[in-house]
């Protein structure tokens, strides 16, 4: 279920009357009140992981701009950078937070390019809610190249470092 998903069924909820829902599916609770009157919603949603998210009410969310159109096809000479990097393995952050290399601030970073790495290795660690969570390495091999910069916010399932299984 994704955020809009979630924007429509709080504005469902509200204009509905109902002063409570609940809905339960396999990874992700919600739970939507209405402070009585129709143009006030507020929902909470549960993750798997058991994170809060409070959605503003639905007569102050900003209106979600449309996607862009689909970019036109891409040129021989840029498939070939996408086509080499297929034989590279993927590192993905399992986790919303902020990117870090090192340990602390007066240690050397975990892993550099070039660096041969394997299973159990940690690669970084992310911070999420004051914990810091090492991220170690399910593969063997060598790293390529780190796709994010120390200290910067990373995304669920954003790549993080590429690795060369040969």
């Amino acid at each position: 279920m994704d955020i809009k998903d979630i924007q429509n069924l709080i504005k469902f909820v509200a204009k509905s009357g109902a002063s409570e829902v609940k809905l339960e599916m396999e990874d992700i609770k919600i739970t939507i009140k209405t402070g009585g009157d129709s143009e006030r919603a507020e929902a909470s949603v549960y993750p798997a992981t058991h994170a809060v998210m409070h959605a503003a009410p639905a007569a102050l969310q900003a209106p979600v701009p449309s996607p862009a159109a689909p970019a036109p096809e891409s040129s021989p000479a840029a498939a070939a950078p996408a086509a080499e990097s297929d034989k590279y393995i993927t590192v993905k952050s399992p986790i919303i937070g902020t990117f870090y290399r090192k340990p602390s601030p007066d240690k050397s970073v975990f892993v550099e390019v070039g660096d041969t790495v394997s299973p159990g290795s940690v690669l970084c660690v992310i911070e999420a809610m004051k914990l810091f969570n090492e991220i170690e390495c399910e593969v063997s091999g060598k790293i390529v190249k780190v796709l994010v910069d120390d200290s910067s916010p990373v995304e669920f399932d954003q790549p993080l470092f590429l690795i060369d299984p040969a």
